[in-house]
């Protein structure tokens, strides 16, 4: 149909479908202000008596009646534009000035040539008559000899633990691939010499199987051409190349990819908003506002497909609850269309939609190509015929060749005229990409491999050789002269680009907004992000307000003595460290949120360095009032300096560190390639920044080769800024503890010295800038040069921040290479077999026979009256409504319905996999209730292919076999069993591949295999459940799972299957159908019949007659009104249902198989009513042998994990080096001790997340009744201990032996178990977190709250004299540290001698006629500590301390305790493991 015929029928099918439609619409003038308010009421109307949005009757979305509703909006938008544009706006308002009619208008130009576009209203250019030069964006594309070149070719082994020290310390490799050079394997030809033309208006699809290089076909036209190694030949966007194309107008060649990505805590509306923020054009129809105009576009986006009832609904991702997975796909659908760009690639985007919704998509497509006239490019694994009726072209992919690329009506002629003879009802996709599957075609009469094409370069140059070639070079001259003549077209092009920009965007650039709005309205979004996760934004207040509370409390009203000097410094010091280390989950939320922000740049939707800055401009308003709260708590309960300019100061400086160590962290997330790196990286160079931050070290004592840092460093710098700002202002009095000497008969105030640092003899008061400039070489002076230094610093992240975010983009290229496991001579010999096999079955072209699947269950499974409720804020919500049915043995059911229907719920009840909600009716095995063992005798493949990473195919298939199989059955059986499996399901090729991440990994549909091969394995008694097996596989793929399933059921399996979009051949299957609508309420269960006969009998009798072209699975689902179409007839199909008289055949049929089983059953009980198929010894031993090989699959987890305690270790030991005897270097031992208590902030982060992933797969497999929790938990335990202990190692050689500890093995072997003790403690305690908490990010947000109670209260960082008395009789107690603390220090400093440095020594003088050694004998015999240099002089010069006891009495630490308190320290990882295992025996987060 030509596009002007399109236009005339417009009008006409527009009255069709409004159902009032005023005769005098088309005649007579009326005021044309009447008109557009009558047309507003009108499609009110017509929507309130049409819910299900304007369609006629008869099929989805009817492109005519779609074009016409599109007329119907210009119109309405035209009218306003005209009139507004001809009256001003408040006469606008009065109804006496008349105009021609606006709906003649429109009517009259669509016979002309260019009428108003939906695609100008979206553009925003008001102007819809001709004469006001509307320049409208056409472009085509045509590609000539477009070869695509990337890597591949070489089988990657699994990389395993000891592969990570190989790889890290060969330096030069690893800088290779950090700059991306170094050998990439072998250069693949992905796409070979390809060549076509698409112009405005037209629709290609791109067939093709998975791999073939579909998806590599829609990146490079849609100019995305990043990951991979090379593209040669041409390809041309109108006149522009692609180099000039990519520069000027990227924006206009868009790429929708398969997986959504978006921000889950978002709503659909919010998220379309946000599109057209940074989309919505400079000229917009008169009278509209901005907001008016978003508005308008996306109600009409929500319409266009269905989903207006999820505009407030956040859209979530697997992890978040949102919106449905085929909702989610149309937000991305939508989301594209927002960017209106005029070269539109799509990638297999109807995956997970059901039949009708994926044709309307498809039909919604078509409507918008026609009158936007956009080049549209789509790739679709299973498309219907009415699907394939859509499009203009065809292009046929066989492994990277172009086989055919013409019309799309003339596809199935070309190659049946090349000798492939079609199968009966087979669509005409399935038939093009059966033709490139060697064993899938089948020749025509006469004709054979041997005289047709048969490979894809015999199938290429057949092409070539073909007539259709010969016209496709006519077609691509013409074009290109077409584009060099017509000037005209590309200047149009040029200037709707330059209108669409908003005022102030540049005119090279190829962002529609300005800079300053990019950020404003990224501003506006990440205030959204946040403000709506008000789970994250309660917990990290509840944080910083407990934390404040416990500094405050514990360091109460600080004397200004000098017992309140070392601690004052301790509190500012914590108080700066605690809100810097709020930044450190950024790390993780900017590798995660990198996939967005590349999309978005890819759609011009802003910079991604707008990102950053809006991004920091938000967390600075959160933090601000955060840290706000948290330093008035702290500053007014610890009693610092009361002084206005003294608060302000504290309360800038620390939110400056925020903002700083924010931006650090940032700028780290952006440059590493991937986690692991960021967080080696990240270790080091934090640790860097505590030791020099000026309080473990001060700075004077700083080894000179590490000062530096200092000047770099943001806490440092803050710290200084603190402490100036605190003493500067303090004068501290000198307790007698400090006074030398002290006591009865010591009381002249001239011959005693305060011990305190920056103090002179003969006066007990002390200036607080002396104490800090002897102390730690800070000057008050230097305050606010240092404050200059932080922001200079925060202006340096800031601008690295954003430059690398421009510069970078990481994980945008094509999938990587599979990974397989090293091969050995059993797995050789086991895949050879299976090769054979499969080459035999191939060549005698007959089914292989399900020879050893003799399967012999009986037993039926009936389920009557089910209903299904669960609780909503709004009351209870009844997703299964009455349901009746049952499955028998040998037969293959189909569940089936509109997305949203039930069908997973239902499935999920059936096989007792639901924990919420509550389930009525009766659900009865052979009319008995079902027991334990019943969820182990089903087997239920589930729509999300949860997996073990790190496990081979054939291991996942094993592990399935030994854990489901009754223990009785030998493992040679089993094991044969797999083998068979993997036969069945045609995985030879990868039985030896790792299963891997969506991302790397095995791509979707071998992944759905082996979901599929997991549950087959385990052999099932009863059923076999299968959600929606065949979604994102292509039809072949589909088809082989399908009859796959009908040989399980001949051979007498019973099935339950729940499947989408189905052909007719595939559907011809099923022997049964259970069809439900939505509200969980049943249409139809019955036989399906032969042609569907049976069920279409029943359509038809009351009232839907199919045609005979149609696919009957399509039409049952429009005749029941799944899609955007209203049903047939007018009673609801399921009322029909419920009257008729095949239910009540149903539920007599139920009984009666109800008595025939209790009469075979009822004699003979089962015996074996085990909850799992083996003893729970058996599961332990194959669920930690499969942990193990796991870990020892993940070399990048436990290599960080050691590198970050070398790491720490190592700067920790060279900052300390080789310490030596004097008193300084007392407090540096406890402090090298207190290093030990990063451990846990170190393991925590790590061991959290691996549980919490483990536990994912846990509840899967526990679901199934593969093992118990006991085996699941243990195993991970032991698993970490072999790297648990290495790590120990690596931690405590440097640590202890270069700072120079006692080396007597009585000492360092008492460490060093205490080392190891601690490390076994923090990798418990993190598993017990990970048990108690729903997921890795709540238990990220308890982390700070344990590592920092831990580290006060363990004695250190406040002496236990000084702890309050509250915290000290239960806190300081239970603190494992305390332990910890304990029995380090004091088996380092006992018996250790002190001798005193010339600058630590206090003088004095002793009074008249006395030398110091009479003078100071009292003091001594009273057990006084320290000693005098020389006691025959008078000018005394006093040591604070003889020997290291005498430091550690004043901390109540006594050396007789050590062993008790590895003793206690020891049991502390014993309750970690008590609640570790009832956590994860009684908490399930997983909510179904």
């Amino acid at each position: 149909m030509s596009e002007k015929q399109t236009y005339q029928e417009a009008p006409a099918a527009l009255e069709e479908s409004l159902p009032v439609a005023p005769a005098s619409n088309t005649t007579g003038t009326r005021s044309s202000t009447d008109t557009i308010e009558d047309a507003e009421a009108q499609r009110e109307h017509a929507r309130s008596s049409n819910p299900n949005g304007f369609a006629r009757t008869n099929s989805g979305v009817d492109v005519k009646a779609a074009e016409a509703e599109f007329l119907g909006l210009q119109r309405e938008l035209s009218g306003i534009s005209q009139t507004s544009r001809r009256l001003s706006r408040t006469q606008s308002k009065q109804k006496n000035l008349t105009e021609k009619d606006v709906e003649k208008t429109a009517s009259s130009e669509s016979e002309e040539e260019e009428p108003f576009n939906l695609e100008d209203t979206l553009r925003g250019n008001h102007a819809a008559e001709q004469d006001s030069g509307i320049r409208s964006k056409h472009i085509g594309v045509v590609w000539d000899g477009l070869t695509v070149s990337g890597t591949g070719g070489v089988t990657n082994f699994v990389k395993t633990f000891p592969d990570a020290f190989v790889s890290f310390f060969n330096v030069i490799e690893t800088g290779m691939n950090l700059f991306g050079i170094g050998k990439k394997g072998r250069e693949v030809k992905i796409l070979d010499d390809f060549r076509g033309v698409t112009k405005p208006g037209e629709m290609v699809l791109v067939l093709g199987r998975p791999g073939s290089g579909c998806t590599t076909f829609l990146k490079v036209i849609a100019n995305q051409r990043f990951g991979y190694t090379g593209v040669s030949g041409e390809v041309l966007y109108g006149p522009f190349d692609s180099d000039t194309f990519a520069k000027q107008y990227r924006g206009e060649a868009v790429y929708n990819q398969e997986d959504d990505v978006h921000h889950p805590t978002l709503t659909v509306g919010q998220t379309l908003g946000f599109a057209l923020d940074t989309k919505t054009p400079g000229k917009r129809p008169h009278g509209m506002s901005k907001a008016d105009f978003k508005e308008k576009v996306i109600t009409t986006l929500l319409r266009m497909f269905n989903i207006e009832h999820t505009r407030n609904t956040i859209v979530g991702n697997p992890f978040v609850r949102g919106v449905s997975g085929g909702e989610r796909k149309r937000v991305s659908i939508a989301e594209m269309m927002v960017t209106s760009g005029t070269v539109c690639s799509w990638d297999n985007s109807t995956r997970g939609l059901d039949a009708s919704t994926a044709l309307d998509y498809a039909k919604s497509l078509r409507v918008m190509t026609n009158i936007y006239q956009c080049t549209t490019f789509v790739s679709l694994y299973q498309a219907s015929e009415n699907i394939y009726k859509q499009f203009d072209k065809v292009l046929v992919i066989d492994s990277g060749r172009q086989v055919y690329f013409g019309p799309a009506k003339e596809a199935r002629g070309y190659f049946e005229g090349l000798g492939f003879k079609e199968k009966p009802r087979q669509t005409s996709p399935d038939f093009l990409t059966g033709c490139t599957d060697e064993f899938e075609r089948e020749y025509a009469d006469g004709r054979s491999a041997a005289n047709a094409p048969h490979t894809p370069e015999t199938l290429a140059k057949a092409f070539n050789d073909s007539k259709y070639a010969q016209l496709l070079d006519a077609e691509m001259k013409e074009y290109k002269k077409e584009v060099a003549e017509d000037k005209q077209k590309h200047n149009d092009f040029k200037v709707a680009v330059h209108d669409s920009k908003r005022k102030g965007a540049s005119k090279k650039s190829v962002y529609s907004i300005p800079y300053y709005l990019q950020i404003w309205a990224l501003m506006q979004r990440q205030f959204l992000i946040k403000w709506q996760d008000k789970f994250s934004l309660t917990v990290s207040w509840i944080t910083s307000i407990v934390i404040a509370i416990v500094l405050g409390t514990v360091w109460l009203n600080l004397p200004q003595t000098s017992a309140g000097a070392f601690t004052r410094g301790g509190l500012l010091f914590i108080s700066l460290l605690f809100n810097a280390f709020q930044a450190f989950s950024e790390l993780a939320s900017t590798m995660i949120g990198r996939p967005i922000v590349n999309k978005h740049k890819a759609y011009t939707f802003h910079r991604p360095s707008a990102l950053w800055i809006a991004q920091i401009i938000v967390d600075l308003a959160f933090s601000a009032a955060q840290i706000m709260l948290f330093s008035i708590i702290v500053y007014f309960m610890c009693g610092l300096v009361r002084d206005a300019g003294a608060f302000f100061t504290f309360y800038i400086v620390i939110v400056c560190g925020y903002l700083a160590m924010t931006l650090f962290f940032r700028t780290i997330g952006c440059l590493c390639p991937d986690f692991d790196y960021a967080i080696k990286f990240a270790a080091t160079i934090i640790t860097f920044f505590v030791i020099t931050s000026g309080y473990m070290i001060q700075y004077q004592s700083e080894k000179v080769w590490i000062r530096w840092i200092y000047w770099i460093n943001a806490l440092g710098l803050g710290f200084s800024a603190l402490m100036e700002n605190e003493f500067s202002r303090l004068t501290l009095t000198c307790t007698d503890e400090s006074l030398v000497p002290s006591g009865p008969g010591y009381d002249s105030i001239a011959n005693q010295v305060c011990t305190l640092a920056g103090s002179v003899a003969g006066t007990d008061r002390v200036s607080g800038s002396q104490y800090i400039i002897q102390g730690f070489s800070y000057d008050p002076k230097d305050l606010w040069r240092n404050f200059g230094i932080i922001l200079a610093l925060i202006a340096g992240f800031l601008f690295t921040n954003a430059t690398l975010g421009e510069w970078l983009t990481f994980g945008a290229g094509g999938n990587t290479a599979k990974v397989f496991q090293k091969p050995n001579k059993d797995r050789d010999e086991l895949n050879a077999a299976l090769v054979a096999k499969r080459d035999a079955r191939r060549t005698s072209k007959k089914e292989a026979e399900g020879s050893e699947m003799a399967i012999n269950s009986k037993a039926v499974l009936t389920w009557e009256g089910l209903n299904y409720d669960v609780p909503t804020p709004a009351g209870e919500l009844r997703l299964l409504n009455n349901i009746y049915g049952y499955v028998k043995p040998g037969e293959l059911t189909a569940l089936m319905g509109a997305s949203g229907a039930g069908k997973t719920t239902l499935l999920d009840v059936l096989a007792a996999r639901k924990n919420i909600g509550v389930i009525s009716g009766d659900i009865l095995v052979d009319g008995i209730k079902p027991g334990t063992s019943f969820q182990r005798g089903t087997s239920y493949a589930e729509q999300l292919d949860v997996h073990e990473p790190t496990q081979t195919v054939r291991e996942a298939l094993r592990f399935s076999a030994d854990l489901r199989q009754p223990i009785e059955v030998p493992q040679s059986e089993k094991y044969a069993y797999v083998e068979e499996v993997l036969s069945l399901l045609e995985m030879e090729d990868m039985a030896d591949a790792i299963i891997g991440d969506p991302e790397s990994g095995l791509a979707v549909e071998q992944r759905k295999r082996v979901t599929i091969g997991v549950e087959l394995a385990a052999k099932p008694e009863l059923l076999l459940f299968l959600d929606e097996p065949t979604s994102g596989l292509d039809s072949q793929s589909a088809f082989n799972i399908v009859r796959f399933l009908k040989k399980l059921a001949s051979a007498g399996q019973a099935i339950l299957c729940t499947i989408h979009q189905p052909n007719a051949a595939l559907f011809e299957n099923f022997d049964r159908l259970l069809l439900l609508q939505r509200g969980g309420q049943t249409v139809y269960f019955g036989d399906i019949g032969k042609d569907a006969c049976v069920l279409l009998d029943y359509l038809r009798r009351h009232g839907a007659d199919c045609p005979p072209d149609a696919n009957p699975a399509e039409y049952m689902l429009d005749a029941i009104g799944a899609g955007q179409a209203p049903r047939v007839g007018d009673r609801d199909w399921a009322d029909i249902f419920a009257d008729s008289p095949e239910l009540a055949n149903i539920k007599d049929r139920i009984s009666q198989m109800k008595t025939e089983r209790l009469a075979e059953v009822g004699s003979n009980p089962k015996v074996d009513e085990r909850e799992y198929a083996t003893p729970l010894m058996h599961q332990l031993k194959i669920v930690q042998k499969r942990t193990n090989l796991s870990f020892w699959r993940s070399p990048n987890y436990g290599f960080t994990r050691l590198f970050n305690h070398v790491i720490i270790a190592l700067i920790t030991g060279l900052a300390y080096l080789n310490l030596g005897d004097d008193r300084a270097s007392l407090q540096y031992r406890v402090f090298v001790i207190f290093q030990v208590t990063v451990l846990p902030a170190l393991i925590l982060a790590q061991v959290e997340p691996k549980y919490a992933m483990s536990r994912m797969i846990f509840y899967r497999e526990s679901s199934a009744k593969m093992y118990g929790q006991f085996a699941f938990a243990s195993s991970l335990v032991v698993a970490e201990m072999p790297y648990s202990i290495l790590c120990a190692v690596g931690f405590f050689l440097p640590i202890y032996y270069m700072p120079n500890f006692q080396t007597a093995s009585s000492r360092a072997g008492y460490q060093f178990f205490m080392v190891l003790v601690t490390e076994l403690f923090s990798v418990t305690l993190g598993q017990m977190v990970a048990a108690i908490t729903p997921s890795p990010f709540i238990s990220a947000l308890l982390n700070p709250f344990i590592i920092i109670t831990f580290a006060l209260f363990c004695g250190v960082t406040i002496p236990k004299p000084q702890i309050p008395k509250f915290w000290r009789a239960w806190l300081y107690q239970l603190d494992p540290f305390t332990r910890l603390i304990g029995g380090m220090v004091v088996t380092e400093l006992h018996d250790r001698p002190v001798i005193c440095n010339s600058a630590e020594l206090n003088r004095f003088t002793a009074p008249a006629g006395q030398n110091c050694g009479e003078y100071m004998s009292n003091y001594f015999s009273r057990g006084g500590p320290g000693y005098i240099v020389n006691n025959m002089t008078s000018a005394c010069e006093y040591c604070a301390y003889k020997v290291g006891d005498q430091f550690y009495t004043g901390l109540n630490l006594d050396y007789a305790n050590r062993w008790r308190d590895l003793g206690i320290l020891i049991a502390f990882i014993g309750s970690n493991l008590i609640f570790l295992f009832i956590g994860s025996r009684y908490l399930n987060f997983n909510r179904r």
